[in-house]
């Protein structure tokens, strides 16, 4: 009995070595009372139990602080359990401290706290997973852009947002990769997703000639430099190029802990519209030009070069029936429908990959797109308008929900599969503060003076069980 015992204990101190305890708030603030019960609730949890050290960790770390709710329970949408494929693990240490984050003297070490600091200033930590749905009718591998996975967002420690219609927002951020060369179609351009081998040379001669084949693209040609905490806006930034999709808008609970959930498919993996970027006061030297807010995309169009459309046919229609079918109030949702003329038309957003396609043209065709254009936003508005408009089949600067159909075909191509980039691509999330700026590029895109959090992708390989029980919606 003795030898048991001491066995029992043996593995118990191991286990809570794998899972050490977590943080509680220093007086004044109040520990969670129900840390210990909270912590081993999540931990034994069937979509938990089987998942990674780490993650498993941050998620009982989350249950074990004071919380409004415990970390969500990811339930299945199959017959068969969810797979977890990925994550990320957010904090506020990879980027630049800015006064969301940070308490600076002399700008708000007098104001009230607004995004981080709850709990007497524990860190403010997060975790995101992804799950593929394994159901019978669709692909069960992440990789293939028409799998459907599911994205859970846990977070302690931001503050709720009061005002002016703020949230906190997620971003899954793809950085731009050196393309492969092909030989240039009639007319010189590159076909989809290559470079010339023109264009691979100039921007091999960049720099310390970091720009290689399948390397993560960087502006300088030099070695790869994400955001990191020693960053300094305008002067001292990342050297990469950002793709970044959005996760959808959220706020805190009451006790500053926030709980998302989003779902990445080919009708939800679309980008904002780029060519706000110039807009958004997050490139060096365009708030001093006074361009905040110069430009908006709230009638789809294809941008200062391309398509500008009617209000009264693209706007924002109060009535069910508007002057053409569908044209109500306006619902990205409404994506699928058995009668196509019910399909939202009025996309402002663009599929991934085509956004992938428009940088390419702006960063790195040098010579086989608009080689005497230098340029930057003279070369996104013409990259934007024309390779939207090699999609939009009734050219009016707008990629609508059957245009951009993963199965529908477009500029010589039997379908658009090549116009999503899958979730597995993704390598990094960051989480923005938000205002109503009527923008839906991320606030001082693409510098990181609006973040909160941020984290790197973590691969799951093979993919292991991670729901608990079944999801009553069947929609």
């Amino acid at each position: 009995m003795a030898l048991l015992a001491g066995v029992s204990a043996l593995m118990l101190n191991v286990a809570y070595a794998k899972h050490p305890q977590p943080q509680q708030p220093p007086p004044p603030c109040h520990v969670n009372p129900h840390a210990a019960a909270d912590r081993e609730a999540v931990l034994h949890r069937g979509d938990v139990r089987n998942l990674p050290d780490p993650l498993k960790n941050r998620l009982t770390e989350l249950a074990a602080r004071p919380h409004s709710q415990l970390p969500t329970q990811a339930y299945a949408e199959a017959d068969k359990p969810s797979q977890l494929f990925q994550y990320y693990l957010l904090d506020t240490s990879g980027f630049e401290p800015n006064p969301f984050t940070t308490t600076i003297a002399g700008i708000n070490d007098t104001a009230m706290l607004t995004a981080t600091g709850p709990d007497c200033g524990l860190p403010t930590i997060a975790s995101v997973r992804l799950v593929v749905e394994p159901k019978p009718d669709l692909p069960t591998s992440p990789d293939d852009v028409k799998a459907f996975i599911d994205i859970f967002t846990d977070v302690a420690g931001l503050f709720v947002i009061n005002n002016e219609s703020g949230w906190y927002e997620g971003w899954m951020i793809h950085d731009l990769r050196v393309a492969p060369t092909a030989a240039p179609l009639a007319g010189g351009r590159a076909p989809f997703g290559t470079i010339t081998a023109t264009d691979a040379a100039a921007v091999q001669a960049m720099g310390m000639h970091h720009n290689m084949k399948d390397e993560i693209f960087t502006v300088d040609g030099n070695p790869v430099q994400f955001p990191k905490s020693t960053d300094h806006f305008p002067d001292r930034q990342t050297n990469v190029v950002p793709i970044q999709l959005s996760m959808g808008a959220w706020n805190t609970l009451q006790q500053s802990d926030g709980h998302a959930y989003w779902e990445f498919n080919y009708t939800t993996n679309w980008i904002h519209p780029l060519y706000e970027l110039p807009f958004t006061g997050g490139i060096p030297g365009t708030f001093e030009a006074g361009q905040i807010g110069a430009l908006q995309s709230i009638i789809p169009g294809s941008g200062p070069a391309g398509v500008k459309n009617d209000p009264v046919r693209y706007g924002d229609n109060p009535n069910t029936k508007g002057v053409v079918q569908a044209s109500g109030p306006r619902d990205p949702d409404k994506f699928d429908a058995d009668d196509d003329a019910q399909r939202e038309f009025r996309q402002r957003f663009i599929p991934s990959g085509l956004a992938n396609e428009i940088f390419l043209d702006v960063y790195e065709r040098v010579t086989s797109f608009e080689p005497t254009v230098t340029d930057f936003k003279q070369r996104l508005f013409d990259a934007y308008a024309l390779e939207v408009s090699r999609v939009d089949g009734n050219g009016d600067g707008v990629i609508s929900a059957s245009e951009g159909d993963v199965d529908s075909g477009s500029d010589g191509f039997a379908d658009n599969t090549r116009l999503f980039i899958p979730a597995t691509q993704f390598n990094r999330f960051a989480v923005t503060r938000e205002i109503n700026d009527g923008f839906l590029a991320p606030r001082f895109a693409p510098s990181q003076k609006g973040w909160v959090l941020s984290g790197t992708l973590v691969r799951v390989s093979p993919a292991v069980a991670a729901s608990s029980g079944r999801d009553g919606d069947d929609r």
